[in-house]
């Protein structure tokens, strides 16, 4: 059963409309934002929760998150490996990238002149050019590092690394190295950054073989010596005058989890994700053998999407792994890019040969935003049908229980896109995706800030209606099995001054989506939330790990541990955007406050989610259980919240927006308070049924 937007505002309650024009710009011109109410803001809401005649289901599927290797998600982030560019390639960055690098590290141009690669520093850069590049000699990849000394000098390279010394002060590493010429020890160490001569962790490595050899080295720090969020500096050294080639430098604390960072791990197994989701841009030229076998000879690439590094060493029995680790289960996207239906498929056997009870039956996403010409390979609209075809019926020969999602087209544009997907004959695939990642671009012109976020987080509600069109031509089409997954999903800020996925205004657009896909739960059974790791999700800075305001959101809903659908009907204010956000600019009557109910599947547990989109105004609501047999109890209250919308957690205070949870008592209706620019969700004991 599909609960309207009438019904949540207005249902069993009359009231009067009041219109107002309110101007927000400063070239006279008027936002075209209004507020309906029945009486003043600041007066009481009244809400009542009851059970509607159709039971509709909320699958844990809607609470899914999405991993793509972009910024440091994955290298930098989940992957514990603390070097970049361990083995000395070429290449690695796009032009755009290393521009951003260099202006950003100006030191780096430097250590470039001297032959050295991204991100590599001489130790001493006065001591001139002792250093080149070799390509067909290497350990690993295309490129190793010739070193060369100095009689009676100590001549090295230097990588700046942030260490995770809160938690951890012993390193564990390894490198390849080739003698040219010496025999004196190879020196690895951890040095106080652009200081070397303080050094805090020594090893040495004896390295006499011309042919390449593995070497390990264990590194351990004191405590105080470098404090948190402190960079360092790790250098590897050869002294009189010998001379080596270097490659595939590693470096991971010593209490990484099968290569992956432990906070990360805690932090993602907590977020209760049903669902992973490996995909995105770089998945339509990603060539899923390169990240299987043996990690020291997996071969460093260009991410094409990204312009980053793709090193290979999260791959997909790491990305299994990961998934094992927090509870999870993998929805992969293929390759529709640049990879073929037989590759496709040769991924899928691998997947199901390696995962649970090798019986398959997982979710696999046929490409990624395949209407895009900035995806690699992109087919024509012409051709959409048949690859998605193709790659259905190889898939199915080697897993008849795959569970398919075809690529459907976002909210705005879906209609001539979805059309020729749906020329498949029925059974082709059994989900049509759609994305949202959108930024807070208005029609309005010169239009204020606040027009801006209200805009934004009206974004969740407008929605609803894009869905069940979406559905409705599917059914059209005789696809009456196939509903919608919604595997990206974003707001983005582009001036920083409004909703943005780093902040509590990103925060609270998390929580007006879940309440949107919890109502529609009837047409969207899975979503993924951008992403586990960076934008919304996880982050990693310095060493130091935490949550975004909406990696909170997430969490807590996803929690609860929502099962049943409840009837809400409330009288709360709300309000009407026109020329807002370009992609959805006209919503109407959306809700201040905006509730939605359900029970536990054992019907012990009632949770309300609960989002107060009023920047300034709290909403005094008083809540009437009556229906569903409450009339006293007591409520576990949680809420997220911040001084405004713009406040984000960072490396330095990662704690700065958080869930505060408190109980309290009732008696009779449950009178509540709900903050502004909030994120509340309650959980009441239902009694025993």
């Amino acid at each position: 059963m599909r609960l309207s937007r009438r019904s949540f505002s207005s249902a069993g309650f009359i009231f009067a409309t009041l219109t107002l024009a309110i101007n927000l710009s400063v070239s006279q011109a008027f936002a075209q934002m209004t507020e309906s109410t029945s009486s003043k803001p600041s007066q009481l809401i009244h809400v009542r929760i009851t059970r509607p005649a159709q039971v509709q289901v909320i699958p844990p599927t809607l609470f899914g998150s999405f991993l793509e290797p972009i910024g440091h998600s994955t290298y930098g982030g989940l992957w514990a490996e603390e070097v970049e560019n361990s083995s000395f390639e070429e290449g690695l960055w796009s032009a755009d990238n290393v521009a951003k690098l260099l202006q950003e590290r100006p030191e780096l141009r430097r250590a470039s002149s001297l032959g050295l690669p991204i991100p590599w520093q001489p130790l001493d850069s006065s001591q001139g050019n002792r250093y080149a590049p070799v390509r067909g000699d290497a350990a690993n990849s295309a490129q190793s590092l010739l070193i060369m000394a100095l009689p009676g000098k100590e001549v090295g390279i230097l990588q700046r690394v942030y260490l995770p010394v809160q938690r951890q002060f012993t390193y564990k590493g390894s490198l390849w190295i080739k003698r040219i010429r010496g025999q004196e020890p190879i020196s690895v160490s951890i040095r106080r950054h652009a200081h070397p001569e303080q050094t805090f962790g020594v090893a040495s490595v004896q390295a006499n073989s011309h042919d390449w050899s593995k070497l390990t080295f264990e590194l351990e720090l004191k405590a105080g010596q470098i404090a948190p969020l402190e960079p360092a500096d790790l250098v590897i050294s050869l002294s009189n005058d010998d001379r080596a080639l270097i490659d595939n430098v590693s470096l991971t604390p010593a209490d990484a989890i099968d290569g992956m960072d432990p906070d990360v791990i805690a932090m993602a197994r907590e977020l209760h994700s049903p669902i992973v989701r490996f995909g995105g841009n770089f998945t339509s030229a990603y060539d899923w053998k390169d990240g299987v076998g043996p990690i020291d000879k997996r071969v460093s690439k260009l991410n094409l999407s990204w312009g980053i590094p793709e090193y290979n060493t999260f791959g997909t029995d790491e990305f299994l792994r990961f998934c094992e680790l927090i509870g999870a289960q993998p929805q992969i996207a293929l390759n529709l890019g640049t990879g073929t239906p037989a590759q496709a498929a040769d991924w899928v056997s691998y997947v199901n040969s390696h995962w649970a009870d090798h019986k398959g039956g997982l979710l696999w996403e046929m490409g990624n935003e395949l209407w895009g010409d900035f995806q690699v390979g992109y087919p024509s609209k012409e051709r959409i049908a048949a690859v998605t075809r193709s790659t259905s019926e190889a898939v199915r020969k080697v897993d008849p229980a795959s569970v398919l999602i075809a690529t459907g087209g976002d909210e705005d544009f879906f209609t001539d896109w979805n059309a020729e997907q749906l020329k498949s004959p029925r059974g082709t695939f059994n989900f049509l995706s759609t994305h949202y990642v959108v930024s807070d671009d208005v029609q309005l012109p010169h239009a204020s800030n606040n027009f801006k976020s209200m805009a934004a987080l009206a974004l969740p509600w407008g929605l609803a209606d894009r869905m069940h069109a979406i559905q409705k031509q599917v059914n059209e089409a005789g696809h009456t099995d196939v509903r919608v997954a919604f595997t990206e999903w974003l707001m983005i800020s582009n001036s920083h001054a409004g909703l943005n996925f780093s902040n509590m205004g990103g925060g609270l657009f998390a929580g007006g989506f879940l309440n949107m896909l919890m109502r529609n739960s009837d047409v969207v059974s899975i979503s993924d939330m951008t992403g586990i790791i960076e934008f919304g999700g996880i982050w990693k800075k310095r060493g130091q790990v935490y949550g975004a305001p909406a990696y909170w959101v997430l969490r807590t809903y996803a929690g609860t541990h929502p099962h049943s659908l409840l009837a809400v009907a409330s009288d709360t204010p709300s309000y009407t955007i026109s020329k807002g956000v370009k992609r959805l600019p006209e919503i109407a009557d959306v809700p201040y406050l905006d509730i939605v109910a359900a029970e536990s599947e054992d019907r012990t547990k009632l949770i309300l989610f609960c989002l107060n989109r009023d920047l300034t105004r709290p909403a005094k609501a008083q809540i009437d259980l009556r229906a569903i047999g409450i009339t006293q109890g007591t409520a576990n209250v949680t809420v997220i919240g911040g001084e405004n919308i713009l406040a984000e957690n960072d490396e330095q205070d990662p704690q700065r927006i958080a869930p505060a949870s408190r109980t309290m008592q009732f008696a009779g209706d449950f009178d509540l308070t709900f903050a502004n620019a909030s994120v509340t969700v309650i959980e009441i004991p239902l009694a025993a049924r």
